[in-house]
């Protein structure tokens, strides 16, 4: 029931970004216009082009956003189910922990606010798949196959880079992107 729930969620969010580019393509507002912003002072130095371009890949990034945030709080509620206390510890690999650590370490010394408290914040979206597989037994019953989770997060990932670092996704990777997030939950059926 929890996966119905978040591919529910999911799907309106896709259903949004899909209506929010046709009312882009249409010139139609859908909400009244918002107060001014501190990013407005800055807009009017940066092209029309660049800003037209970060509107079409706001919709992808919030998309990456939700799964990625969705894949934590599983790999979070199933490792808490089976070792409340101490899941991070002894079931997380070593590897992915001591680089949540240098991270977290990074985060802390360069004198930002620490994003949170919780050390599987500070993993990678590739690292996600490695906790998976090191607890396979314990995510058996919510996908369907190990490899075809290897494969789909790989590709993902892979989605992942033009998103995170700024770039315009190739119309064909928008469709690899949607079709990918498609077997992901089709994976936890």
């Amino acid at each position: 029931m929890e996966h119905a729930i978040k591919y529910f969620g999911l799907n309106n969010v896709a259903l949004e970004n899909d209506m929010r580019r046709v009312a882009r393509e249409k010139k139609i507002q859908l909400r009244p216009s918002r107060s001014k912003s501190a990013r407005d002072a800055y807009y009017p130095q940066i092209t029309e082009r660049i800003r037209h371009d970060a509107a079409i890949m706001a919709q992808h990034y919030e998309l990456f956003y939700c799964l990625e945030v969705s894949i934590r709080d599983l790999i979070r509620a199933r490792l808490i189910d089976v070792e409340p206390t101490d899941w991070w510890t002894k079931l997380v690999p070593q590897i992915v922990r001591d680089n949540a650590t240098k991270n977290r370490t990074k985060e802390i010394q360069s004198g930002v606010t620490p994003r949170s408290a919780d050390l599987l914040d500070y993993t990678n979206f590739g690292e996600l798949g490695e906790i998976i597989k090191a607890n396979w037994s314990l995510f058996s019953d919510t996908f369907s196959d190990i490899k075809a989770v290897e494969n789909t997060l790989a590709r993902l990932n892979t989605l992942r880079a033009p998103i995170a670092h700024c770039s315009i996704l190739a119309e064909d990777e928008v469709m690899r992107l949607r079709l990918s997030l498609r077997d992901w939950f089709r994976l936890m059926e």
